[in-house]
């Protein structure tokens, strides 16, 4: 998985699920006298990564999710609505008004849960954040999704190896994700403590990239 995990929140006033910001700023000299080290430890993490992740099969180089083959010349709503897996995402996009926003020029990376992730919420909870008068409130757990940007795997890797074994992101809501690796998986973790591992990376976008996870990533208000 290729994750780059440099993100800023410039693009903060327009994205949709839960983004991810900079991680810590590096010693530009150890950066540079650990160039080649952190870059082998990169590609090596991410070949693990990858492996462990992207197990759906490929079409034209790009992972099929949730059944249906993901195209990189269509955006994130366009390839969303075809995954049997992302039925309830799409859902709430639309309940946030988020889909135009999703179809907007980027580039993003989404933090894309499951419908199983999203049945690990407790149904009364979900179905109120489905209501039009919580609209800001799910507008506000998706962004925290999203992160500006396009975020491969391997950046991310090469983040968390340079931040010394985690890397922090901001995301669009304005929250931050902290991604770690464990074992070959990088999961991410939230400012509540809890955690989403990713299961299928770099599904390319024409507006970005999604990375396929398995919790629903909650921001702390």
């Amino acid at each position: 998985m290729k994750f780059n995990l440099i993100l800023t929140a410039t693009a903060a006033g327009t994205f949709l699920m839960a983004g991810c910001g900079a991680p810590p700023a590096a010693n530009n000299g150890a950066m540079n006298s650990n160039m080649n080290r952190s870059n082998t430890s990169a590609m090596s993490s991410n070949n693990a990564m990858a492996s462990n992740t992207a197990t759906a099969p490929a079409t034209d180089g790009n992972p099929m999710v949730g059944g249906a083959p993901m195209l990189a010349s269509k955006d994130i709503i366009d390839n969303a609505v075809n995954s049997k897996d992302h039925t309830t995402l799409v859902a709430a996009v639309k309940a946030a008004d988020l889909v135009e926003t999703l179809k907007g020029k980027g580039p993003f990376t989404v933090f894309a849960p499951t419908n199983e992730a999203f049945d690990k919420i407790p149904k009364a909870t979900l179905e109120t954040l489905m209501k039009p008068e919580s609209k800001k409130a799910l507008a506000g757990i998706l962004t925290y999704h999203v992160v500006a940007g396009k975020q491969d795997a391997a950046s991310i890797a090469k983040a968390i190896e340079e931040g010394k074994g985690k890397a922090t992101f901001k995301t669009v809501a304005g929250g931050t994700l902290t991604a770690t690796m464990e074992g070959k998986s990088v999961v991410l973790t939230d400012e509540k403590g809890g955690k989403s591992t990713v299961t299928i990376a770099d599904v390319m976008q024409s507006n970005g990239v999604i990375h396929v996870v398995d919790s629903v990533l909650m921001p702390k208000s």
